[in-house]
């Protein structure tokens, strides 16, 4: 058995595609469906082969309450600053910033909760991270 993909339904495909394309993910692959009404685009890790990202959008406009009822999805990142940063330059807001040197989230255009994990061991605290604030639901 082996992880295939996750779906997360979105209002705005490109605003995600490009929140993906920030934390590092690249497109592989997107399809539509002229009569079932809908696109499907999948994103990956480059050079990972394993579990994708499929972004379901719906072409006829529907709520998705806020996406908190998602859940989140979690990758696992070489520098946990580096990428938070990175992140922010971009306009992102870090919801739960790595004041542990281990851990973060942020959240999609949809407000789908993406969860950064540090790889290896936490790294040593460091600001403007450590006194960081939450900035509200992660």
């Amino acid at each position: 058995m082996k992880f295939l993909h996750t779906m997360i339904r979105v209002t705005d495909p490109e605003a995600t595609v490009r929140f993906f394309n920030l934390l590092g993910l690249e497109e592989r692959r997107r399809m539509s469906s002229e009569a079932g009404r809908y696109t499907l685009i999948f994103l990956g890790v480059p050079g990972d082969e394993g579990g994708e990202v499929e972004l379901t959008y719906n072409w006829d406009p529907e709520d998705y309450g806020g996406g908190r009822n998602f859940g989140h999805l979690a990758y696992q990142v070489d520098d946990i600053y580096e990428t938070c940063q990175r992140l922010m330059d971009a306009g992102v807001t870090i919801n739960r910033p790595p004041r542990d040197g281990r851990m973060a989230f942020v959240r999609t255009p949809d407000r789908i909760s993406i969860e950064l994990l540090q790889m290896g061991g936490a790294k040593d605290p460091a600001e403007p991270w450590a006194s960081m604030p939450n900035t509200g639901e992660w």
